[in-house]
């Protein structure tokens, strides 16, 4: 496989000084709606708000001086973008974003205000990656690919690490499928751990190309996602399939009513913010916790993200 335990390992000692340990939450009311026992990793509260801080510090880090000067790229309209930059600046070096013309404002600002060299292209997914390969070529920057790139799948990972260091008694992990990196991530590093742990894939029906690329064995890349879980819209990545056809144990997909009611019970028992993407693992547990056989179990789950919209939450009218 491309990652390993010890890539994971690595990627922890790596990134320490530069990113959050995130702490473990516990409610003895989710506790009771869920079934489980339940052990949330809160990255809501990492660096940029997001876990995505773990795989870009890694990629970053992972550099050798020498291309390290030449900086680093990517294409994104989201959380990686922000991290990237974060990462780039913490070690001195450029990052060049490559984000539709469409990407919101908000976003735009805080790659800006975190020092990346923006260039704008049409919102497609073919620009984007044509516009990253132009600055590769003209300057020699490293590609840092959001989600589909060894380096970081293992940072990604270390979120998996730090929660069964904290709670290393659980008998299985939940995490949510967009590209894959975070759920590889999460699957190289509970095996690595603990070999007999259930690892467990989440996503929206409405998204559900990483389920189907799992169930069938042939990666799916023609899905058209339409989910209000914004951070699960990309396709599965091809590192990616291969570690989660690997290593899964079970795959379930969930409603975005199931996402709508999740994501509300964690803010209103929680009393934490999370985005509709960290609220699918919660969702599964909502709808399928029976099929799954984890009733009464101790269940992990990965909140991936706390970045929301506050002005159009889905409870709004």
């Amino acid at each position: 496989m491309p990652v390993c335990g010890d890539d994971v390992l690595a990627a922890a000692a790596r990134i320490q000084p530069y990113v959050h340990r995130t702490p473990v939450l516990h409610s003895q009311r989710l506790d009771a709606l869920l079934g489980v026992r339940a052990a949330f990793k809160c990255e809501n509260f990492q660096r940029i708000g997001a876990f995505k801080a773990r795989g870009a510090h890694n990629a970053v880090f992972s550099l050798s001086s020498e291309a390290a000067q030449r900086g680093v790229v990517t294409h994104s309209s989201g959380n990686h973008a922000a991290a990237l930059c974060l990462a780039a600046r913490h070690r001195g070096i450029a990052a060049h974003i490559v984000m539709p013309d469409n990407a919101p404002r908000a976003k735009v600002e805080s790659v800006r205000r975190l020092g990346g060299h923006i260039q704008f292209c049409a919102p497609t997914l073919a620009a984007r990656e044509a516009g990253a390969a132009a600055i590769v070529r003209d300057s020699g920057a490293t590609l840092i690919h959001p989600y589909d790139d060894p380096r970081i799948i293992a940072g990604q990972g270390t979120a998996a690490l730090e929660l069964l260091d904290d709670a290393p008694e659980l008998d299985a992990i939940l995490a949510p499928v967009g590209g894959g990196g975070l759920m590889a991530g999460t699957a190289i590093a509970a095996r690595h751990l603990k070999p007999d742990i259930r690892i467990v894939a989440t996503e929206p029906a409405q998204a559900d190309d990483a389920f189907r690329s799992w169930r069938s064995g042939a990666r799916v890349t023609d899905a058209v996602p339409n989910t209000i879980a914004d951070g699960l819209r990309t396709m599965l990545g091809a590192h990616n399939f291969t570690i989660l056809r690997a290593l899964l144990d079970d795959f379930v997909t969930v409603s975005e009513a199931g996402i709508v009611q999740a994501m509300r019970l964690v803010w209103e028992i929680l009393k934490i913010v999370i985005e509709p993407s960290s609220a699918v693992p919660v969702a599964a547990l909502l709808e399928h916790r029976e099929r799954l056989g984890l009733a009464g179990q101790r269940v992990g789950i990965i909140v991936t993200g706390g970045n929301v919209d506050l002005d159009h939450l889905p409870w709004q009218p």
